[in-house]
């Protein structure tokens, strides 16, 4: 009898230890199989791309103190293949890694700022005149903020971008019915937007809300385009679109720290993101000047405290 039992407990050992070693073989294999379509689709964007990041950027970022939020300057340019071109979107990202929380400030860009070695124009003739470098320069002149890292990005390059990151669309619910100097037409409602589709609705600015309104659009096509970043049914889609944004984005983000800021966002799961517009509201007024046209004459002290405000909370 003792033989019997012995034996039975011999066989039943061996099923498990056959069982844990097919079931190792098949997750090396799944990891296998994972990682070869992760490079290959990597390889896919990066090609799409078709050209490599500009590392002759002058820009010097500040450094990164122990425990300080990461503040990075995020530029959407309208260049129409020219050098010189205004930056459409000005947005400053803060990142508290520690509890995985982003803010972002949104600057519009009729601020009529004191840019360094220049007379006063709107802010985003700043990098109109001398790219990333005297932009970081005349924000922080005028609002004391640290800005360690930039990414910018072409307004064509974007659409290129949103459509690998999500072909069928991205959902967005429309307010309303636009088109005017959009180059697409959009109708009020719930609908997934192409690239194109979307880069129109965050440049829609002719209704009376005007740049204002626009800004705020540009926010909720960032807080929808984190959405489908950390979807777990949109991360087949992550390799090739990693691969892209090392061609489409330019940044003085090494290609490691780029695609370690996103799969650090993947990882986490959360991103909660805040908004703020500058200038904030009761702080600003509507002038003209013919050098420069219409702008936001602000109360720089009263944004500046805003600012501060609004990233310690």
């Amino acid at each position: 009898m003792e033989e019997e039992r012995q034996l039975r407990t011999g066989r039943k050992r061996k099923r498990r230890l056959r069982v844990g070693r097919v079931f190792t073989l098949f997750l090396v294999l799944v990891i296998l199989i994972s990682g070869l379509y992760a490079v290959t689709q990597y390889s896919s964007g990066y090609k799409l791309a078709n050209k490599e990041v500009d590392l002759t950027i002058d820009f010097e970022g500040d450094k990164l103190q122990a425990g300080e939020r990461e503040n990075i300057l995020v530029l959407g340019v309208d260049s129409r293949g020219q050098k010189q071109a205004r930056s459409d979107t000005m947005m400053l990202v803060s990142w508290d890694k520690q509890d995985n929380d982003v803010k972002i400030v949104s600057f519009m860009r009729d601020i009529y700022a004191d840019i360094p070695g220049y007379q006063s124009y709107k802010l985003n003739t700043a990098y109109y005149l001398d790219g990333v470098q005297l932009l970081k320069g005349t924000i922080q002149q005028m609002f004391g903020l640290p800005i360690h890292h930039y990414a910018l990005i072409d307004f064509s390059s974007f659409e290129s971008l949103v459509d690998i990151l999500a072909p069928n669309g991205i959902p967005v619910d429309v307010e309303k019915d636009m088109s005017e100097k959009i180059g697409v037409s959009l109708t009020q409602g719930q609908q997934n937007l192409s690239g194109k589709e979307l880069l129109g609705y965050a440049r829609f600015r002719a209704d009376e809300n005007g740049d204002f309104g626009r800004v705020e659009r540009q926010q909720k096509v960032m807080e929808a385009l984190k959405d489908e970043l950390l979807s777990i049914g949109n991360l087949s889609n992550t390799p090739k679109f990693l691969g892209a944004a090392e061609g489409y984005i330019e940044t003085d983000y090494s290609r490691t720290d780029k695609a370690k800021r996103i799969i650090d966002a993947l990882i986490s799961g959360k991103l909660e993101i805040e908004k703020l517009t500058i200038p904030v509201e009761g702080t600003y007024t509507f002038s003209n000047y013919k050098h420069a046209g219409s702008v936001l004459e602000i109360n720089t002290e009263k944004n500046k405290q805003a600012i501060e405000d609004f990233l310690e909370k």
